[in-house]
């Protein structure tokens, strides 16, 4: 599964609700998402993982393009942390 309208179509399948629900849910649950991460917090989704903001600090990059020396400035960011059923799934155990 590799684009929004499939993962629409699983749910809808999988769900036995209309690809219009289905994409109602998933809208809602992005947004709920966003918004969550937006102010700062983190979401804890159990036996799937987690996301959470980070705080990256400035630091020295090089420009893939000419290979000059850049600084790339502070700024946040989400991590993603797998949790312990999706580890295993993804390790075929």
């Amino acid at each position: 599964m590799s684009t929004k309208s499939e993962l629409i179509r699983k749910i809808a399948e999988e769900s036995k609700l209309t690809k219009a629900a289905s994409e109602k849910f998933l809208n809602a649950c992005l947004d709920t998402i966003k918004e969550e991460m937006g102010n700062g917090g983190k979401l804890n989704l159990t036996g799937f993982g987690s996301l959470s903001i980070v705080n990256r600090k400035e630091r020295l990059g090089r420009n893939p393009q000419t290979g000059e020396k850049m600084y790339i400035s502070a700024r946040k960011a989400v991590k993603f942390s797998p949790g312990k059923a999706l580890k295993e799934k993804i390790s075929g155990q």
